[in-house]
């Protein structure tokens, strides 16, 4: 079995993480708490604090059956899996950056006077950005967050695959959501691990880094 006790345990939660693809299928994660992994993963960073990221979870019946020919090689993550969650970059990103500083200003995480200069900078920044920039703002910040996820699921004792294998073509729309404004980020199936998964190689340091 993979670990699926809750622990704070960073090196454990960041080291034993392996792609798991068999679920025990009895294991169902509650809408309070995917919630709450959700707040947990969404502490990560974005470019502007515009927190681009959407997602589906996918955990009804129906659900994954709208997915499984969608995620054609990854059938036993789908059906196994408490839910495979569609991480989304959102386009239009700049959308809720006022309620989000004004947020900031209420909690007094920030002054007013920040809040509406950086307000103005941000919409002329916008306005002038091109398309294909954006684009690749949001898939890192998506990706971001999709790392975040995995780890936030180890903490409560579940375990994930990140899965870029399938239909990003017609994910979107397949789901009702409009396929110009969001951009499929990548699949991440959860659940409590029916099996160990392998270890892995990585690379020497000395190999992918240079001090200069």
């Amino acid at each position: 079995m993979g670990n699926t006790l809750q622990t704070n345990d960073f090196m454990e939660i960041m080291k034993g993480r392996r792609s798991i693809r068999s679920y025990d299928p009895a294991v169902k994660i509650s809408k309070e708490e995917m919630t709450e992994i959700l707040e947990e993963a969404t502490t990560a960073p974005s470019s502007v604090n515009a927190q681009p990221w959407r997602f589906l979870v996918i955990d009804s019946p129906e659900g994954k059956e709208k997915l499984a020919p969608l995620a054609s090689f990854n059938q036993t993550q789908v059906t196994t899996s408490s839910a495979v969650i569609a991480v989304f970059a959102d386009m239009n990103n700049a959308d809720y950056l006022e309620e989000i500083y004004s947020k900031a200003v209420e909690l007094g995480y920030m002054p007013q006077e920040v809040k509406d200069r950086q307000i103005a900078a941000l919409t002329a920044h916008f306005e002038k950005l091109p398309a294909q920039v954006n684009r690749e703002t949001i898939l890192i910040d998506g990706g971001l967050v999709s790392m975040q996820l995995m780890l936030t699921a180890r903490a409560h004792g579940y375990d994930t695959n990140p899965i870029g294998g399938y239909d990003k073509e017609n994910i979107a729309e397949a789901f009702g959501l409009e396929k110009e404004r969001y951009v499929p980020v990548m699949l991440l199936s959860i659940g409590k691990a029916a099996d160990k998964g392998y270890a892995s190689y990585r690379l020497p340091i000395d190999t992918i880094a240079e001090w200069k």
